[in-house]
């Protein structure tokens, strides 16, 4: 059995692990860095945190070995006046000639900024050994974002979005960076990324504020604007099932795209209640996979299994679930249909 639960101090080794497999900026490779983000999010998880932006940060925990095998999160106010979340907006602009009476549609690329504070689903990482095979455990660190959102709306913004990783090298470097960002700001691609998750104001001082036209990148920098890293293929079409449609926008670093979805039309946040456990009993009947959770000032915990509901709505909740979640008959838990989908 997995367990999804708020993170702790106790995770940060493991959590450094994977931060160091992927680039994240909601997941930075530091470990006095992730012990801060760790701390804000056990804040945020009971409630505390009543101004600025909140991070909540789950970790999935394999019961059988009590291993952290993966890891996701949500980060509220993800751009604000001090620190804007910066992209490339994506136009075509249309060219015409009268005497040739021909024309090109061209691509160009301009820096934009969004200070709206919208609500972040980022973080999402899987140890290896767990990736792959029926447990489908990449999409359960994905639908517990939405479950989170639909028991507690009012702490997250009416937009969610996704940023999707780009196509990197096996080295982690990117070829749009090099030839792109590189030529107006003097760092790596690695060093731009990490210095970018405490300071925006270089990007916004040194990068062009006018459109540039891809078609004067060379032909393997176009080809990554837009691109999706295949190890990121899995959560997109998740994201895409649960209505997230893609915008105009990429990441000015690797060009990853951006999607986005109102968070009241999510089929996972719309579906996801609140009921009290009218039943604890070993085995259960006619039943739809659930995600069955307990949040409040003690933070969060939530287990995927087959849990049943009464004509009045009460939950019937299998007692191996019932002992991890430390519930009773009579407590308040939420539930979430994990059918709840556009598409399988």
């Amino acid at each position: 059995m997995f367990l999804i639960r708020h993170a702790v101090p106790d995770d940060v080794s493991a959590l450094l692990r994977m931060a160091r497999t992927v680039h994240s900026g909601n997941l930075p490779p530091d470990p006095e860095a992730l012990l801060d983000r760790v701390h804000l999010s056990m804040e945020s998880f009971a409630g505390h945190v009543l101004e600025g932006p909140r991070t909540y940060l789950f970790v999935l925990v394999d019961l059988d070995t009590d291993t952290v095998a993966g890891t996701s999160s949500l980060v509220t106010g993800k751009g604000s006046n001090e620190q804007p979340r910066l992209f490339l907006r994506v136009r075509k602009r249309e060219h015409y000639s009268e005497d040739l009476q021909a024309g090109q549609v061209q691509m160009t690329l301009q820096l934009g900024e969004d200070r709206s504070g919208p609500t972040e689903l980022g973080g999402l990482v899987l140890s290896g050994a767990y990736r792959g095979g029926s447990l489908r455990l990449g999409s359960l660190l994905s639908k517990i974002r939405m479950a989170y959102v639909g028991l507690h709306p009012e702490r997250f913004d009416c937009r969610l979005i996704g940023e999707i990783m780009g196509d990197l090298t096996s080295d982690g470097h990117t070829m749009l960076w090099d030839h792109l960002g590189r030529r107006f700001i003097n760092l790596s691609y690695v060093e731009a990324d990490a210095f970018s998750r405490t300071s925006k104001e270089f990007i916004t001082s040194l990068f062009p504020k006018g459109e540039i036209y891809v078609s004067l990148l060379p032909a393997e920098a176009r080809r990554l604007i837009g691109r999706v890293s295949p190890a990121a293929m899995p959560a997109l079409r998740m994201l895409e099932r649960q209505g997230f449609c893609h915008s105009d926008e990429v990441d000015p670093f690797d060009g990853g795209p951006y999607v986005e979805a109102e968070r009241d039309e999510i089929p996972l946040v719309r579906d996801t209640h609140r009921c009290r456990v009218v039943h604890i009993q070993e085995t259960i009947g006619e039943v739809e996979e659930c995600l069955v959770c307990v949040s409040g000032e003690d933070g969060f915990k939530a287990v995927r299994c087959n849990a049943g509901q009464e004509a009045g709505g009460g939950a019937v909740v299998p007692e191996r679930v019932a002992e991890v979640l430390g519930v009773q008959v009579g407590d308040e838990v939420g539930v979430t249909k994990l059918s709840s989908g556009i598409s399988s």
